[in-house]
């Protein structure tokens, strides 16, 4: 049996880092956080671990760890070039799903893993958190992620809901949200200003979550697929990214019931709080739709524990 694993390097890295004071998640950590997951995984028993490329220190540090501490496992990392973009997670994904790896786990923000969930299929993903917005990836001790990737049934694994949007001939997808802004693509791609956003679809408004979804969140508590129009009306205080909390106007809020067609403007859309869409008057269609496969961590450890304990003569 093999599992992928995906670090994405350039994840907590975007404008919100200098705006909102959020905390920067460096690439030895994340290495470090590899290095626990293939521990995880060879305990588990896991045959070997297909790795997607990692630049900026993050591969360097895992070697080091490797030599000094020892190869939990085999790792076999990808054997394909580096652009520096999503199309490389995206590549990557794609090999691990045609050798057919049982699991992947993702190491990267609400961003990181919209990528990995647009390319995975039916091959389920354990998510941590090391972006700058995580409403979908977990904040976990990575050496348990490895554990439960490994250890994980078909009983274990639920199926997330996502945002699907269709505009000019576009079809995406979107774990978290999707921004409706007036604005055009200038400057950077995340969006984080609550008055440059007219409408909102969220997947979980969860009110313990960080980003533009927890507008949603206090709101509906606990709702699935809600749909935010902004504007005059009941003002609220929103964590819109981290260390950044504040006063947002709603005009209302309802469930998503069926697709939901927004009128022809120029502006955009983000998706999981980035730029992705750029709109030239053109309308667009946002449904509530099945997304990824996640593994249930906790789950798996429940269910596993017993099988972890040293067998007695």
């Amino acid at each position: 049996m093999s599992v992928g694993i995906v670090a994405n390097p350039a994840s907590g890295r975007d404008i919100r880092r200098l705006v909102a004071g959020a905390g920067v998640f460096g690439n030895s950590e994340k290495a470090g956080m590899v290095y626990r997951v293939l521990t995880g995984l060879g305990a588990a028993g896991v045959d070997r671990a297909l790795m997607m490329p990692a630049a900026d220190g993050l591969g360097w540090t895992l070697e080091r760890l490797i030599r000094g501490h020892g190869e939990p496992l085999p790792l076999e990392v990808l054997d394909m070039p580096l652009t520096g973009g999503a199309d490389d997670t995206t590549r990557a994904v794609r090999e691990m799903v045609a050798r057919g790896v049982s699991a992947i786990v993702v190491l990267g923000g609400d961003g990181t893993h919209r990528v990995v969930a647009k390319a995975c299929g039916d091959t389920p993903i354990v998510a941590l958190s090391t972006g700058t917005n995580n409403a979908f990836p977990e904040m976990r001790e990575a050496t348990i992620a490895g554990l439960a990737a490994g250890l994980a049934t078909d009983d274990d694994i639920r199926r997330e809901p996502a945002l699907e949007v269709e505009a000019d001939g576009i079809t995406d997808l979107a774990l978290v949200d999707v921004a409706v802004s007036p604005q055009r693509f200038v400057g950077a791609r995340a969006l984080w200003r609550a008055e440059s956003i007219t409408e909102l679809f969220v997947t979980h408004a969860n009110p313990g979550a960080v980003g533009l979804s927890a507008i949603a969140g206090m709101l509906a508590p606990g709702a699935k697929g809600v749909h935010v129009t902004l504007g005059e009306g009941e003002t609220i205080m929103a964590p819109i990214a981290p260390g950044l909390i504040v006063p947002v106007a709603v005009a209302s809020f309802a469930p998503i019931d069926g697709p939901v067609r927004l009128a022809a403007a120029h502006g955009c859309l983000a998706l999981d709080g980035e730029r992705e869409i750029e709109r030239r008057a053109q309308p667009a269609t946002v449904r509530l739709t099945g997304g990824p496969r996640r593994i249930d961590v906790d789950a798996v450890m429940r269910r596993a524990a017993t099988r972890l304990q040293p067998r007695t003569a």
